[in-house]
């Protein structure tokens, strides 16, 4: 089979990445380069990211962490999952000298590679883990709701209760620095379109279509959102966004110090989060993510254009007896799973959310992402209207 070429393409694609006119609330300058790539440069220039000037910064906020966590047990957090990026961060703390408390959501989704990953790294560098595991049945009813709402959010919940888990645990511990391991030179910034979540919108989803209470799941409601970052003042460190940082070299790294698996592809380590980025969003929505972390590649010179292009339009590379996984874990019939799956598409804009009370907020939210009380990307994505889909 010929490979796949950028210029018999029948969609406009910007002419630096791959992320084409399908994209939300995509636009192109006067050279074709689209919104998403000036989005990333200005965030570049901003930390200085991969270069001096955010070597030093990201210098002077270790020795912030360092001065801040004088005489306690650990001086910040650092959210895990088994991944690459978390993984490698917690070998770069120790290099920095921190002593981090490693915090973790389990979904109970859980792949058996990432679990084994997650301690092969924890145990050889002495690092504590605090773990937080939702009750089995909360877990299904919240996936179970959203799959039968429709809508492209599948694993939401997750992505929320991980962000208010980190905060509730920084404060039980007297924390003020909770370090993630994302960085948009490697992964982009997921434009929003199909893959918004606030504690609001999870609540309507579940009310509607779940059908059990809620009591082991950490909702982060508005008030308890604005309470964490206002008053608790815990900031919200991405390390990745100031220092030079590959993710093949990390992986290739951890490989060989500490036995690690790779487990395939982004968010692949979450059996949940694979049915939805490799069935469900591209069977559904016609949207496949894996164009994200292709576009940061073609971006960042890790891969041609052409390569990008040709790889995001190859095949998915599928778990076996996934699909039949998740309908015997949720109890789901064959009939209503092809209902569903079937059935128009549901938006988030159809259910109740906080994105209004966001974009009035949005004066609170750029001082607080300024100072890093709010992940930046939090104020970019959702602090400002989303153009209607066509």
């Amino acid at each position: 089979m010929s490979k796949l070429s950028l210029e018999n393409a029948t969609v406009k694609i910007c002419s630096r990445c791959i992320y084409d006119e399908r994209v939300p609330s995509i636009n192109f300058d006067s050279d074709g380069v689209c919104n998403y790539c000036h989005q990333l440069d200005n965030l570049v220039q901003l930390y200085g990211t991969g270069q001096e000037a955010g070597e030093k910064k990201f210098k002077g906020i270790v020795e912030k962490i360092k001065q801040a966590g004088k005489e306690k047990k650990y001086d910040c957090i650092v959210g895990v999952s088994g991944g690459t990026d978390s993984s490698y961060l917690l070998h770069l703390t120790k290099i920095w000298g921190l002593r981090p408390l490693a915090v973790h959501y389990d979904n109970t989704w859980n792949s058996a590679i990432a679990t084994m990953n997650l301690h092969k790294v924890l145990n050889a560098l002495d690092i504590d883990l605090y773990t937080h595991v939702i009750s089995n049945k909360e877990s299904d009813d919240l996936y179970r709701a959203f799959f039968r709402a429709g809508v492209a959010e599948l694993d939401a919940c997750s992505d929320l209760a991980y962000a208010y888990l980190l905060r509730q645990v920084a404060s039980k511990y007297s924390i003020k620095f909770i370090l993630e391991g994302h960085s948009f030179v490697e992964e982009g910034i997921t434009p929003l379109g199909r893959n918004y979540f606030d504690g609001r919108y999870i609540q309507s989803i579940h009310r509607q279509f779940g059908s059990i209470k809620l009591e082991t799941y950490p909702l982060m409601t508005l008030g308890r959102f604005l309470y964490a970052a206002i008053f608790s003042r815990v900031q919200f460190i991405r390390p990745l966004w100031y220092i030079q940082y590959s993710k093949e070299n990390a992986r290739k790294f951890l490989s060989e110090e500490f036995d690690w698996k790779y487990y395939g592809g982004h968010h692949l380590e979450n059996r949940l989060a694979a049915f939805s980025h490799g069935v469900y969003l591209p069977e559904k929505f016609d949207a496949d993510m894996r164009n994200n972390t292709l576009a940061a590649c073609a971006r960042n010179g890790a891969l041609s254009r052409e390569d990008a292009w040709e790889a995001y339009n190859a095949p998915r590379v599928i778990e076996q007896e996934l699909v039949s996984y998740f309908k015997k874990r949720l109890e789901i019939t064959d009939d209503e799973y092809n209902q569903v799956m079937d059935t128009e598409p549901k938006d988030w804009t159809e259910y109740p959310t906080y994105k209004r009370h966001f974009e009035l907020l949005r004066p609170v939210f750029y001082v607080l992402a300024k100072f890093e009380l709010v992940p930046r990307s939090f104020y970019l994505k959702y602090c400002f209207p989303v153009k209607e889909r066509p």
